[in-house]
């Protein structure tokens, strides 16, 4: 759309692969960037023999969570890191968009099978710090791959217990409920969603008690956690698997899922028979984040294909999804923006393989300036807490190039 454009402010090396980016939510925190990072370390060589064989020792997944802090007078270095930590490698991670005992909390979803709590506090120097809390293995030999809030909506009444949805490498969902005085986790069910990867589960905002998951099956899929063991939902109307979904915090009933077929889907939760609208991105989905303030505004990690932000807007039918900025590919300035396309349609084909390791890997690219291959994550949120209307920070990261980028995205 004429009058909007991202610019890079920065570009910082992680060291290790990145793979997951959230601004904290909260007020007086949203300077803060957290940034998580997967890194597979192979054997050099044969651990010794048995048998006259020669046997391996088994892979490591590395992980290291660190944490950044944004100065908009700092005109030289935008984002100053304040923490780095290591840990098991990081598939996943989300604040609780609450403070949960006056503090904010951080989830992390590993590579051992676990879900971690971190709290923010404050260190002798007075600068920001993560400290564990809490931590549950959820499922032995397997990667926890995602995690979600029930907080989502604002307006969270003071009796809802705070609930944490995760999926697993098994196919399996993990319910927890957080003990707030603690905070500690406690585990209340288990249940198998999916054939294979369980790529992402999520709330919805709007009814806590309903989830909804994606899987390597290409199924979406819906649980009433009250009795887990029976889908509520199941739509194979992705081609391939499902690894995005998130419900609208702002608007009831609207859901967002996204698929290594290359497609945003947006339905209506009340008739999921078949999407509102139907938005080829050109690049697999591997995460959807609705603006925190823009009601209308959608971010999606196009793994190879840099980032797209959509606009979804009312019209006399329903819903519509429009292209409004592409961005980490020089290319795709020239890209087209009727994209809308409401009735079902042949999903494009994604070049993706699977490298085994949780993640998908993209068919290598040349690179124009911030193209970058691989899969990307990204967060999306607004600096300072006085928000700008005409103005959003916006996080990406990489995961072949290790390399985080924060991006502003103004009206010119």
């Amino acid at each position: 759309m004429a009058g909007r454009c991202a610019r890079v402010l920065q570009a910082v090396d992680t060291e290790f692969t990145a793979d997951s980016v959230e601004w904290c939510p909260l007020e007086g925190c949203r300077h803060l960037l957290a940034c998580g990072t997967y890194q597979l370390r192979r054997p050099d060589a044969a651990s010794g023999s048995k048998g006259g064989l020669e046997v391996e020792e088994p892979h490591v997944r590395l992980g290291r969570l660190y944490l950044y802090s944004f100065n908009e007078d700092n005109s030289t270095s935008s984002l100053a890191e304040v923490q780095r930590r290591d840990t098991a490698a990081i598939l996943d991670m989300k604040w609780c968009h609450i403070p949960v005992a006056g503090s904010a909390l951080l989830g992390l979803a590993d590579a051992s099978g676990s879900i971690q709590l971190l709290r923010l506090g404050v260190s002798e120097k007075s600068s920001s710090l993560l400290q564990p809390v809490s931590s549950v293995i959820l499922e032995e030999q397997c990667l926890a791959l995602s995690l979600d809030w029930s907080t989502g909506k604002s307006g969270r009444a003071s009796d809802q217990p705070l609930k944490i949805i995760s999926s697993n490498s098994k196919g399996q969902l993990h319910f927890l409920k957080v003990n707030e005085s603690g905070p500690g986790l406690q585990h209340v069910a288990s249940w198998q969603a999916h054939h294979f990867e369980a790529w992402i589960a999520a709330f919805n905002y709007w009814q806590t008690e309903v989830v909804y998951s994606g899987g390597d099956d290409g199924l979406l899929k819906g649980w009433d956690t009250r009795m887990p063991a029976v889908s509520i939902l199941t739509s194979n109307r992705h081609s391939m698997g499902v690894c995005s979904i998130q419900s609208s915090p702002h608007r009831e009933h609207i859901l967002a899922t996204g698929s290594y077929d290359e497609h945003v889907l947006l339905w209506d939760t009340r008739s999921m028979k078949q999407p509102w609208a139907d938005v080829p991105v050109q690049g697999g989905v591997w995460r959807l984040k609705w603006h925190p303030f823009h009601h209308h505004l959608l971010l999606v990690a196009c793994m190879h294909s840099g980032f797209r932000i959509l606009s979804c807007q009312k019209t006399t039918g329903g819903m519509e999804l429009a292209l409004l900025e592409v961005g980490a590919r020089l290319a795709d300035w020239a890209y087209g923006l009727k994209l809308v396309n409401t009735s079902p349609a042949t999903s494009l084909q994604a070049m993706v393989d699977d490298d085994g390791e949780g993640h998908a890997r993209s068919q290598p690219k040349a690179s124009l300036l911030d193209r970058k291959s691989g899969s990307q994550n990204y967060d999306y949120s607004s600096y300072p807490d006085g928000m700008n209307l005409d103005s959003s920070l916006l996080a990406t990261c990489s995961f072949y190039d290790h390399v985080l980028h924060l991006w502003k995205w103004e009206a010119s």
